[in-house]
């Protein structure tokens, strides 16, 4: 089994395990306490500088951060499935979306609730309003951000949408909750929350 996931329920890893759930390949979890500083130690540090999960590993590819690490998935396990092939138009869409969540969802978030001050001509998350108009441009028509065709960047964009509505991050509009929901619908979502939750058990952490 090459595919490795440096993994705890209470990170990013969380998400990663949905992904790689969507690809179908076998993978492993390689637990790492970030409760008591593990993500830390040098063999950690070593895989990624920054001392953080998400890490993954296959064969002898490292990748970290959670969105380069779906689009990995997706053109290695998912090419022309999970993610569109270079020669389709519905690849320029897949990675603007991609990118978009820890570009400006996230730091426009964070931005909001933190109550930043900033000239929106220079932070790449603009104004906060146009953010979510814009989130919900893109799942409107749906099903997915491709249309009828789910894709790696469903895991990106729409864990993140999961993941602040959970934690009323984001304003619940309907367009977000319902894609949400079709999202949750997901098989393999599931796999991997059953997943998360019986770590999280074992591990004695609330759910």
């Amino acid at each position: 089994m090459s595919i490795v996931l440096y993994h705890h329920p209470f990170s990013r890893a969380a998400n990663v395990v949905w992904m790689l759930e969507e690809v179908g390949q076998p993978y492993e979890l390689s637990p790492v306490d970030i409760m008591k500083g593990a993500h830390k130690a040098p063999d950690v540090v070593a895989l990624n500088p920054m001392g953080k999960l998400p890490i993954l590993t296959d064969g002898d590819a490292v990748v970290t951060e959670s969105a380069a690490i779906a689009l990995y998935l997706g053109d290695r396990h998912g090419y022309g499935t999970l993610a569109p092939r270079v020669d389709d138009p519905a690849r320029a869409t897949y990675l603007r979306w991609s990118f978009f969540a820890p570009s400006v969802v996230e730091p426009g978030a964070m931005a909001k609730a933190n109550a930043w001050t900033f000239k929106e001509a220079q932070a790449g998350w603009g104004n906060h309003d146009t953010m979510l108009a814009s989130m919900e441009r893109a799942v409107e028509k749906g099903p997915f951000l491709l249309g009828d065709t789910f894709s790696m960047a469903d895991c990106v964009f729409g864990g993140t949408v999961r993941y602040m509505l959970t934690f009323k991050m984001l304003d619940p509009r309907p367009a977000l909750t319902a894609y949400a929901e079709r999202l949750g619908a997901r098989p393999a979502l599931q796999r991997a929350e059953a997943r998360n939750a019986a770590i999280r058990k074992e591990l004695g952490l609330p759910g």
